[in-house]
């Protein structure tokens, strides 16, 4: 799987994101910032919706790299219990079925679905959607 950033996604199958925590506080965060003050913290692959909005427009190209017919698509605050709130995008699921406090987990998308060789991107579906 070709990740759209170095070393945010774990090496393991599946995968996982990739957070800091604070090596003096231990607070986790997502991404894991560079420089010594935070550790690489694998991050739990199930959570919660916590909040969310609906892209309804196409985004400027660059950076947006998808197809010209564009389909709207949920973005969401995700609460993985006891680490942080991840934004990620929503994947397999109806934008009239999205409730919050929603059970979700950990899932891989395509930056560009048309793409040969394409980017993928973190996503976050139902629990049990990709079974």
């Amino acid at each position: 799987m070709r990740a759209i950033a170095q070393g945010l996604f774990t090496d393991e199958n599946p995968p996982r994101l990739v957070g800091g925590r604070n090596t003096a506080s231990g607070r986790i965060v997502f991404p894991c910032p560079p420089g010594r003050d935070y550790e690489p913290w694998p991050l739990g692959r199930d959570g919660t919706l916590w909040s969310y909005t609906v892209q309804r427009y196409r985004p400027k190209s660059p950076p947006y790299a998808g197809p010209e017919d564009f389909e709207p698509w949920a973005v969401a605050y995700v609460e993985l219990p006891g680490e942080t709130i991840v934004e990620a995008r929503l994947a397999n699921v109806a934008l009239d079925a999205i409730r919050i406090g929603m059970p979700l987990e950990l899932t891989f998308i395509p930056l560009d679905p048309a793409a040969a060789d394409p980017v993928m991107i973190h996503a976050f579906q139902p629990k049990g959607a990709g079974a």
